[in-house]
């Protein structure tokens, strides 16, 4: 596909991993990006819209940036992702932090190819599917993938990181 080569499938093909890639148009006055996924693609390929996940930055209480990827219905519990991440405490990153240490923009970062590989946690729920999809570094193009591909493949530690 024309215009689908970004650093997180430069990497799923350097590592030879299977994946497969879904495109849909973008609106540029989207409210929230991830609820435009779910709403372009859960129904189309009929996949639930839990099985679709946000990747946020948080800074810890350290200063560091940290990667949280949940499923796009859930809120993040910045206490679980500190805890995940060694952390006490965190909070969202700025957006510029985010973009600038990702290499990617709001509303198209990926937890895979980062310009700077951060400390990642994924949530236990995406272990329940036999695959996820997650952003492919592009606003309207998404990846789907093995959870254990992408946990492997971000060195992520697995827990409980959704709110409620």
């Amino acid at each position: 596909m024309a215009g689908t080569s970004t650093p997180a499938t430069k990497l799923l093909d350097k590592e030879k991993v299977a994946y497969r890639i879904h495109e849909y148009d973008h609106d540029a006055r989207a409210a929230s990006y991830g609820a435009e996924a779910v709403d372009s693609l859960a129904g189309q390929l009929g996949v639930e819209p839990g099985q679709i996940f946000k990747t946020l930055i948080v800074k810890t209480d350290t200063g560091k940036l940290a990667v949280a990827v949940l499923p796009v219905p859930s809120k993040l519990s910045l206490k679980a992702a500190a805890a995940a991440v060694r952390a006490s405490k965190a909070v969202m990153a700025e957006q510029s932090d985010a973009e600038r240490s990702t290499g990617y923009v709001l509303g198209g970062i990926s937890p895979l190819g980062q310009r700077k590989r951060l400390p990642t946690v994924i949530d236990a729920s995406a272990l329940t599917f036999d695959r996820v999809l997650c952003s492919a570094g592009r606003r309207g193009l998404e990846i789907e993938v093995a959870p254990q591909d992408l946990v492997r493949l971000t060195g992520a530690v697995v827990a409980e990181i959704t709110a409620g």
